[in-house]
């Protein structure tokens, strides 16, 4: 065919893939190339591409074109084609050993996946045979040791890389689960012949560190295919020695962490329990690293003793006769976590340890009650020590040094005090109520003690401890809560992040604060107090918003300062629109727990400079920042009305019957609504066009209608004339959102049947009008 007649069409196509700088010939040749590769010809002009004289990329093209006839065609190879095969990629490999490293390691993937396809009934023993052929000075004409050329190093670093790429090859191949499986067994019984190799050439003091690092890629490799760690266990032994060589650490980090973090190494209890004594072994070199801030030693020494900690943690908990080793391991990587430096700055090891200290404690919480008490009296102690070690890394560093921080990592070190914060919550499953007290006490001392030095970074991280346990915790049963209301007020909030953690731990007992109403008002000036700082606007809001929901009907007394100080940061617009959002749903749960004689006035004082400027914002030409006046006001409005529902007030009072009937002739929300009523339509004769806007507008009556539902009923005649208007015009999704709203509440209703089916017929019709107006442009189709 024409790809092995015109070789150089071939190489053409490889110079246009390889050199040629115009993208749309590049992807003519690469697709040209596949045809090429798939063609029955590739058997063949793969190994002209491979001659000495072509440059590295064709050579590579050629090799990989091998792997690709190999690994997807290869039925199409006649089986008496199969051993000249065999023959000729060994000989190609070693005449590649000494390089190019793309084009050997290639070849070895080829020469791994023939011997894939025919293991075992055509070639049972491959690796027997490949370290055979690699050997020097063999007399066996049936290997390819004659024809190659090169120093013995490289035949040894050849036969690495082609002994590391077969389990890869294995993991990688397009194979049935059960074939994968009897390939895998194949392969793990040639360990007995790999291991001992690999042990040789790690000994041995002649072999360069390249092939020292190669040795332990191999092993990596090999043990994803679980051969056994007491066959292995010597090796490993000999990687723990070269981690003193700083050429070879960083491959012997990566080669213990890969062996292991293998589940199977369970199965041999005697080995795995050998290797601990070795990880122990390097606690000083660890603490040495530390202390002068080595980062890459610590954090590669790190890796390996939470590897054997997290993996294997209930197998050394229930083999007792070690218990002291295991011991000394979980302390080695309570060193670990709490490691000096900042992270992610000045050290990057501490996360790591995080995800070993759940495991520990779920593996200590399933024992039976007798295991679990007897390592509870071993492991509490460490827990306990763990806080410590927590509360002191989620430390921020001094505000100069935190200000010289990349953005990046201010966010990778929020995200780490996230997860400190749930190892927090988890840890309290373990030590209980005595962890809140303990925490109380150095947070009391801190405060009340004249002599104890007052660092800021230590009062918020005991905070911050607080705010992660109450977060998610029910701490209403606990007696240290009233003393930590108690100590809240004397903190000094200058330091913004400080007064951050205050907001937060605040805003975290707000569920406690609506049982025990008594302590609102030595909290709430701290909370007002922030709430007029724009760099604690996320913090305040939210705070205030979440004391708002759970203590509405305790805050009668405060509501008047509550409503003016919210009512001065929107109006001098510190905080941003989302904020403002919040705290205007926080209004909302405020006025519908006071009495419903005051609601609309304090509405009219809390909204009325917003309606002003909404109203000026309409009197307007049209413009980009009209738009934005209007869809923000009109997004207050709808949060506003989200959670003013003063139904939940009637619920909870004696007088229900008596409210509820007040409410349905004169709901607060409902006049607002109708005074703003032709505001609004004065809005959509500019705006109607404007999809942004009209959802505004319908998302303030589509929220009070949800939080209302019948006691909206007064202006349901209003709106569905306007939603008929918007539609017929200028058709919506919104408009059909809230009509779908007003269908499902008011249908039923004899008093709104009317306006509900004229409305519906309107956007019916408006919607078949569309259809035959779209229906018109297609053509008829004939059948």
């Amino acid at each position: 065919m024409f790809f092995a007649s015109k070789p150089p069409r071939l190489l053409q196509a490889l110079y246009q893939l390889y050199f040629d700088p115009d993208m749309e010939k590049k992807n003519i040749a690469q697709k040209w190339l596949t045809q090429a590769q798939a063609s029955a010809q590739a058997w063949h002009f793969c190994w002209c591409l491979l001659s000495p004289e072509k440059i590295p990329e064709v050579q590579f093209f050629g090799a990989s074109t091998l792997h690709t006839k190999i690994s997807r065609h290869w039925s199409d190879l006649p089986t008496d084609h199969h051993e000249n095969l065999r023959m000729q990629l060994l000989t190609q490999v070693l005449r590649f050993s000494c390089g190019p490293k793309i084009v050997l390691t290639r070849l070895c993937v080829a020469l791994a996946s023939m011997a894939l396809n025919l293991i075992p009934q055509a070639w049972s023993h491959p690796v027997a045979d490949m370290v055979r052929a690699f050997q020097p000075n063999v007399e066996d004409d049936s290997t390819a040791v004659k024809e190659s050329q090169g120093p013995p190093q490289a035949h040894c670093l050849a036969l690495l890389e082609l002994l590391t790429v077969l389990p890869e090859e294995l993991q990688s191949s397009r194979l049935t689960r059960a074939h994968r499986g009897q390939l895998r067994g194949v392969l793990a019984s040639e360990w007995t012949v790999v291991c001992p190799l690999l042990r040789q050439l790690l000994q041995n003091q002649d072999s360069s560190n390249q092939v020292k690092e190669k040795v332990m890629h191999c092993l990596s490799s090999w043990v994803g295919l679980d051969v056994p760690l007491e066959e292995s266990q010597e090796l490993v032994q000999d990687c723990f020695g070269t981690l003193s060589d700083p050429e070879l650490f960083d491959t012997a980090v990566e080669t213990i962490v890969n062996v292991l973090s293998q589940p199977d190494c369970q199965r041999y209890v005697g080995a795995l329990v050998s290797l601990v004594p070795l990880v122990l072994g390097f606690r000083e070199q660890l603490d040495a690293a530390a202390q002068n801030g080595n980062m890459e030693t610590s954090h590669g020494l790190c890796r390996i003793a939470i590897a054997m900690g997290e993996t294997h943690s209930r197998l050394l908990l229930e083999n007792s006769g070690h218990w002291q080793e295991f011991l000394a391991l979980v302390n080695m990587i309570l060193f670990c976590t709490g490691i000096p430096g900042h992270y992610p700055v000045t050290e990057t090891s501490s996360s790591l340890t995080l995800t070993f200290w759940y495991t520990l404690q779920d593996d200590i919480l399933s024992f039976d009650e007798e295991k679990q008490a007897v390592y509870l009296q071993i492991y509490r102690p460490v827990y306990f020590q763990l806080v410590d070690v927590l509360l002191h890394k989620s430390q921020y560093p001094s505000q100069e040094e935190y200000e010289s921080w990349s953005s990046d990592d201010k966010e990778q070190f929020r995200m780490y005090r996230i997860d400190i914060s749930d190892t927090l919550m988890y840890v309290y499953e373990m030590l209980g109520s005595e962890l809140l007290s303990n925490l109380y006490d150095k947070l009391g001392m801190q405060l009340m003690d004249p002599q104890y030095p007052v660092v800021w970074q230590d009062t918020e991280a005991l905070l911050f401890g607080f705010q992660s346990i109450a977060e998610t915790i029910d701490v209403n049963y606990s007696d240290v809560i009233p003393g930590l209301i108690g100590l809240i007020p004397r903190i000094n909030i200058s330091n913004v992040m400080l007064a951050d953690t205050v907001m937060y731990t605040i805003g975290s007992l707000a569920e406690w604060l609506a049982d025990h109403p008594v302590m609102l008002g030595s909290i709430l000036p701290m909370v007002l107090q922030g709430l007029g700082k724009a760099e604690l606007s996320v913090s305040s809001v939210s705070t205030l918003k979440r004391i708002c929901r759970e203590c509405r009907h305790d805050l009668g007394p405060f509501a008047q300062d509550i409503l003016s100080v919210s009512q001065e940061v929107l109006v001098k617009e510190i905080h941003k629109s989302s904020q403002c959002i919040w705290l205007m749903q926080a209004m909302g749960f405020l006025l519908s727990a006071l009495p419903v004689e005051e609601i609309l006035g304090r509405l009219h004082i809390l909204i009325g400079p917003h309606i002003q400027q909404l109203d000026t914002a309409t009197q307007q030409e049209p413009n980009p920042s009209n738009k934005q006046t209007i869809v923000y006001v009109l997004g207050l409005l709808a949060s506003l009305f989200t959670s003013l529902d003063i139904n939940k007030q009637a619920e909870s009072s004696e007088e229900s019957t008596t409210l509820t009937l007040l409410h349905n002739k004169q709901n607060p929300v409902v006049v607002m609504l109708q005074q703003v009523f032709p505001l609004i339509e004065s809005i959509l004769t500019k705006w109607l066009h404007d999809s942004e806007v009209v959802e505004a507008v319908c998302g303030v009556f589509d929220k009070s209608v949800r939080t209302l539902l019948h006691d909206f009923g007064p202006v349901v005649a209003q709106l569905s004339e306007m939603l008929g208007r918007i539609y017929t015009t200028f058709p919506q999704a919104s408009a059909l959102d809230l009509t779908s709203q007003m269908i499902h509440i008011f249908s039923a209703d004899d008093q709104h049947t009317s306006n509900i089916r004229v409305l519906t017929e309107v956007l019916t019709a408006s919607t078949l009008s569309i259809r035959v107006k779209v229906g018109s442009f297609l053509k008829p189709v004939k059948l």
